[in-house]
């Protein structure tokens, strides 16, 4: 890798959020007996999403599906509304998704040069397997559930996707508690 004062740390990953409603512990009155309406289908909105620990900045991009393509189409998007700036390039820290390992092999090792503008800005560093826990964005994934989906019914598919990009809007900017949810410490 090269110098740590040149990169700026950027950790990806994707998200399905399911409109089936996710029932989980909650307070209630004694003896009551609460209930969550659930909706009967597997729809479901993705996003593959950006985080800047360092700032506190959140990007994140809708594809369709999860494949080499959308990884590809995602980062260009991410590079495009986040700019690199100048003298500087994103480690961009991915976990070991077959489309993931795609995307690196075919912007770093057999340097396509369809791919410049992503290689000259970007340097991939490989998650360790089976290591969700050192990925910062899980956070943003779980703290946005917990306070916007868990416990609620939705009864359309763009219900549930205005929720999820509503709770990510607020993120888009730079913030403290982003900064904050993805720290290790």
């Amino acid at each position: 890798m090269e110098a740590d004062d040149e990169l700026i740390l950027v950790y990806q990953d994707e998200v399905h959020f399911q409109i089936q409603t996710t029932v989980t512990a909650a307070w209630f009155k004694k003896g009551s007996a609460p209930t969550v309406k659930s909706f009967p289908g597997r729809f479901k909105t993705s996003y593959s999403g950006f985080v800047i620990p360092e700032t506190g900045e959140l990007f994140v991009a809708t594809p369709e599906k999860f494949n080499y393509e959308t990884t590809i189409d995602s980062i260009r998007a991410f590079l495009k509304a986040k700019p690199v700036p100048e003298g500087k390039r994103y480690a961009l820290v991915m976990d070991n998704a077959p489309w993931h390992k795609k995307t690196m092999r075919l912007v770093s090792e057999e340097s396509r040069s369809e791919y410049a503008d992503i290689r000259e800005k970007v340097e991939f560093v490989k998650l360790p397997p089976y290591s969700p826990d050192l990925n910062p964005i899980e956070q943003v994934w779980r703290i946005t559930r917990k306070e916007n989906t868990h416990n609620v019914f939705f009864s359309a598919l763009s219900k549930l996707k205005d929720t999820v990009d509503n709770a990510f809007k607020a993120w888009f900017n730079p913030n403290e508690q982003l900064k904050a949810l993805c720290s290790f410490k």
